[in-house]
């Protein structure tokens, strides 16, 4: 398999996130039914391609081999990124918390699938543009030749994301 720069992976990565944050949006601003199966699938994807695998690669591989390279995990980009991380969890916790209740047409639990989601959507696009013009220009930086081909080789292993799942969830949102 050629060799693909790591921040254009993760990159890749946000151009398939996006496409499923504006099919979130519009489902959700659409008149009738509420989607709760389009939502659930949502959710499954944010949980485990967005936060599973492109969380997991940076905060497992990409942020410790910046740390490596002098730059600061507890401030600066990185600290806003893992503290951002850890919010959108918060959010995703709140759609799933409330989805059931929202499928069996709870308004309440609806209104909150559709607050916890907006807040997601509005936390994950800021979040993507600092990433791909903050964080990942100052990876491109500062990460030597050497560091750059030990985090691909991290990439390409897998580390601890299961390759069928993130599959899945790419041809999930590359259809959308």
């Amino acid at each position: 398999m050629p060799f693909e720069h790591p921040v254009t992976e993760l990159k890749n990565d946000h151009r398939l996130i996006e496409r499923v944050l504006s099919a979130l949006e519009g489902k959700l601003a659409g008149a009738g039914e509420f989607p709760s199966e389009f939502v659930a699938q949502a959710l499954a994807f944010f949980a485990e391609f967005a936060d599973g695998h492109h969380h997991y690669r940076e905060e497992e591989v990409l942020f410790p081999a910046l740390a490596a390279s002098g730059v600061s995990v507890e401030s600066g980009p990185i600290g806003v990124m893992l503290h951002e991380h850890t919010l959108g969890r918060k959010f995703l916790a709140g759609i799933r918390e409330n989805l059931e209740g929202a499928r069996k047409g709870d308004s309440g639990a609806q209104a909150a699938v559709r607050s916890y989601a907006a807040q997601y959507i509005e936390l994950l696009r800021g979040h993507i543009w600092k990433e791909d013009n903050i964080l990942f220009a100052m990876a491109e930086r500062v990460l030597d030749g050497e560091a750059v081909q030990s985090v691909a080789a991290r990439f390409q292993a897998g580390g601890g994301t299961d390759p069928a799942v993130t599959e899945r969830h790419a041809a999930f949102a590359a259809a959308l």
